[in-house]
């Protein structure tokens, strides 16, 4: 898989990513989604204002296609240290399903708190299980230049596609669903400061 455009903007769209994805996109409709909160650990808060998605969290992955998945997203971890040096070390992601009408208003995924003032999620990946989506059915991922509104690029949340993008850096929204909408969606973490 190539992802060279990462390095050399910061954001990479790569089609066809995986071939399990039918597979995956199976997966998916299998578990028990809750509303997604904002924010992390103590201060984390169900703000439906700001994201009205639902979520499962992959904690102990059992499936082959999900664990074949996981061995991908390692195998970036290892090509973004190898080219950034970032101290990437762990993965940490879930299934999130948008109902129609749902979405998740303009935010960055880096967050910080008393143990990581700059937080410690380094490069974000979001990985699309929707068989035949349409520009017409919305729910389209939004990237935005740093510290700006200029839109940067849209993508559609079509079958096998993932983003990378590096969190700290791009700004990002999911617009309106008019149907269902499935991701994987993941963070490459760094360990917090003085571990």
């Amino acid at each position: 898989m190539n992802i060279s455009a990462l390095f050399d903007r910061g954001w990479a769209v790569i089609p066809n990513a995986f071939e399990q994805s039918e597979v995956l996109a199976a997966q998916a409709l299998s578990h028990d989604y809750r509303p997604a909160h904002i924010g992390r650990n103590q201060s984390a808060q169900l703000a439906q204002t700001v994201r009205s998605d639902k979520i499962f969290w992959l904690e102990n992955p059992d499936n082959p296609a999900v664990q074949a998945y996981l061995q991908l997203m390692d195998a970036i971890r290892q090509e973004v240290n190898q080219r950034c040096f970032l101290g990437l070390f762990d993965y940490e992601c879930h299934f999130a399903r948008f109902d129609a009408g749902d979405f998740y208003k303009t935010h960055l995924d880096a967050f910080a708190d008393e143990h990581n003032p700059r937080g410690n999620r380094k490069l974000s990946s979001v990985f699309y299980l929707n068989q035949a989506w349409q520009p017409q059915d919305g729910g389209a991922l939004v990237l935005y230049a740093p510290g700006s509104e200029r839109e940067i690029t849209r993508v559609l949340p079509e079958l096998g596609t993932l983003v990378l993008f590096f969190s700290e850096e791009f700004p990002h929204e999911v617009l309106p669903a008019k149907r269902e909408r499935w991701s994987l969606t993941g963070w490459f973490r760094t360990r917090p400061e003085g571990v």
